[in-house]
């Protein structure tokens, strides 16, 4: 056995020679998240049968490992001596049939333990995912998007070792340390009694030095994630487009600079503890035999010992270090395995609060007509100290037009987000056709409402993937379709691969109005009877809003329109304006009446009109935000 034998362990981490000490943070996990074994057996009950398998197979590869040993006495006491070649035969083929067989079974329960482990990981990865899908918008925006990637591919894959690694090396070292105990009493009980002398103290220093490696190792893993982590920051398309326009270039220089000296210096001692490390190994491996031969060389200890039984228990003893370390630190990987567990069943455990209902209504979002109604809604965000909305009562006709208007923080979005049932009221009740969203799927809600928000994400992909992204059946004519009809199919057909150009990350190959409009046709692939607009021209110069906004009249035709706009003209077509302010809407009719109420809508509209002549040459103006 080598000194790299005893290094390696699961989890890339120390085994053997590891340091036995359980990480705060997992003990804080498991402390406010506890995990049962029951729910942990639960996900390897269906393979209770090849965990049988691979448990037998450890036990076998271990027993039929420990015949080696005693071969090796017998071929240097007995076949080497007395020149008996029949003999010698046998037990070198023996030996050779020994590793050959032990090899067999090993890559067998490799085998067997990682379809299991990937088995159990791709349900558990998957069943994560879909309930992460189900959550509201709530939890996305109270959790850093980082903190779900990690539990889904890192902590997941991290499991995946410990059941097909930590696990089976758990059973094998436990097995092997007891077999070795009892063949090395077998062979020698004196040079047992002494191993039990010499072992402690050797453990105790291997483990010291090891302990002294790990929090050096820590520090270089920190100082390299925040490397990593300015590198993501300032290499990103976004990042380094922040950092031109700020003339921040120089500083983030520096600031790298410092952080990869920093890492060298750590580098350079990590690199020497592991050399200290691996000397003190090399130290414990040659003292260990050099006081098993001087044992064997007393007269007062060797009691008749044969040069047989010295070589193989000295290679029993040399073979015990690496699994008794390995028992002496299931602590930690029990420890550090439930914490993963219990990260995920975390995630798994979140409640559903906008979920389907039990017995939902059967609606065909075809056959809806549009009608959308709001009874006495309020909302109140948890936490919040006051609410979101209050006592809105709002009736939109099947195939009419609602402007939603007031100032920042108003309500206008929570309300918009009400209809597309992205949040259940706290009190009232949405419906479409008389019937209460909760009481839909949100499949079907989803169907019947299309949102274009202020915020369009496009995806990684190629144009025409992410417009079949609204609806994965469409075919290339209803794609064209929607993109003719959004007014962006010349501008799609005009790219180097037409409707098959990569849109770059987060759409960056494309202007905003550009966006908007290929957003814009990826609604209207679901064709929704009910039509959200989210200020999905408030980002825009004047002339893109302009074109965006064309394709938005020609959109909204025949379909129920909720729009927050910005766009005075917008706010005048619309069928019915309803004005908010402070969660509560306080005025309700169209462009003409409001306008010679002399109320709050007034006021917004004489606001807009006191803003400088040049607001429509510079953009949207703060004219256009008075009345959004």
């Amino acid at each position: 056995m080598s000194v790299s034998d005893v290094i390696i362990g699961p989890h890339g981490g120390p085994r053997g020679g590891g340091p036995a000490r359980k990480d705060p943070k997992d003990l804080v996990q498991l402390e406010s998240h506890p995990v049962s074994l029951r729910r942990i057996g639960a996900l390897f009950r269906p393979y209770g049968g090849r965990l049988a398998v691979v448990v037998a197979l450890i036990v076998a590869a271990s027993a039929i490992g420990l015949a080696t040993p005693f071969l090796t006495r017998r071929l240097i006491d007995e076949a080497i001596p007395h020149q008996d070649v029949p003999l010698l035969l046998w037990l070198v083929g023996g030996m050779l049939a020994v590793t050959v067989i032990g090899s067999v079974l090993g890559v067998f329960q490799t085998w067997l333990s990682t379809t299991v482990g990937q088995s159990v990981m791709h349900r558990l990865r998957t069943q994560v995912f879909t309930h992460l899908q189900r959550q509201s918008l709530d939890f996305f925006t109270r959790t850093r998007g980082g903190e779900v990637q990690s539990r889904l591919t890192h902590d997941i894959g991290a499991m995946q070792s410990v059941v097909t690694t930590a696990a089976t090396s758990i059973a094998s070292n436990v097995t092997t340390a007891v077999g070795t105990a009892v063949a090395m009493a077998a062979l020698s009980w004196r040079l047992s009694l002494l191993s039990l002398v010499v072992l402690p103290p050797a453990i105790w220093l291997t483990r010291k030095v090891a302990l002294m490696r790990r929090a050096v190792t820590a520090r270089r893993q920190r100082a390299l994630a925040d490397l990593h982590g300015q590198v993501e920051e300032s290499l990103s398309v976004s990042g380094v487009l922040l950092g031109k326009t700020m003339g921040a270039g120089p500083a983030l220089s520096q600031r790298f600079d410092r952080g990869s000296a920093d890492l060298l210096d750590l580098e350079v001692r990590a690199e020497l503890a592991g050399r200290w490390r691996m000397a003190t190994m090399s130290v414990v491996f040659a003292a260990i035999p050099a006081l098993i031969y001087l044992a064997a060389g007393l007269p007062a200890t060797s009691g008749g010992m044969t040069i047989g039984t010295l070589v193989a228990f000295t290679a029993l003893q040399a073979a015990l270090f690496r699994p008794l370390m390995g028992v002496l630190n299931v602590g930690v990987q029990v420890t550090s395995s439930l914490a993963l567990f219990s990260r995920v069943f975390e995630y798994l455990d979140l409640p559903v609060e906008i979920a389907d209902p039990a017995d939902p209504v059967d609606l065909d979002p075809s056959t809806v007509a549009g009608t959308v109604r709001l009874d006495g809604v309020g909302l109140t965000y948890p936490g919040g100290e006051r609410p979101a909305l209050a006592d809105v009562d709002l009736v939109v006709p099947a195939g009419s037009s609602l402007a939603l208007v007031g100032a920042t923080g108003s309500g206008k979005s929570t309300l918009a987000s009400l209809v597309a049932r992205l949040h259940d009221p706290t009190t009232g009740a949405v419906s479409i056709d008389g019937v209460d969203l909760r009481d839909l799927r949100l499949e079907t809600v989803a169907g019947i409402v299309g949102i274009v928000s202020q915020e369009t994400y496009l995806v990684h992909a190629t144009v025409r993937e992410n417009l079949r992204y609204a609806r994965p059946d469409a075919t290339d004519a209803e794609i064209e379709r929607a993109a003719r009809t959004a007014q962006v199919h010349d501008l799609i057909v005009s790219l180097p691969q037409g409707y098959d150009t990569v849109v770059g990350a987060r759409g960056h190959r494309f202007s905003g109005g550009e966006k908007q409009r290929i957003a814009i046709a990826r609604t209207l692939l679901r064709d929704p009877r009910v039509l959200v607009l989210d200020e999905a021209t408030s980002a825009l110069d004047t002339r893109t809003e302009r074109s965006v906004q064309a394709a938005l009249d020609v959109v909204s035709r025949g379909r129920t329109t909720i729009t927050i706009a910005h766009r005075l003209s917008t706010v005048r077509d619309a069928d019915l304006i309803a004005v908010l302010d402070g969660g509560r809407v306080v005025e309700v009719g169209d462009h003409a009446t409001l306008a010679g109420a002399g109320g709050r809508y007034a006021d917004l509209l004489a606001a807009a009109l006191r803003e400088p002549a040049d607001a429509d040459r510079s953009g949207p103006g703060r004219a256009a935000q008075l009345v959004a």
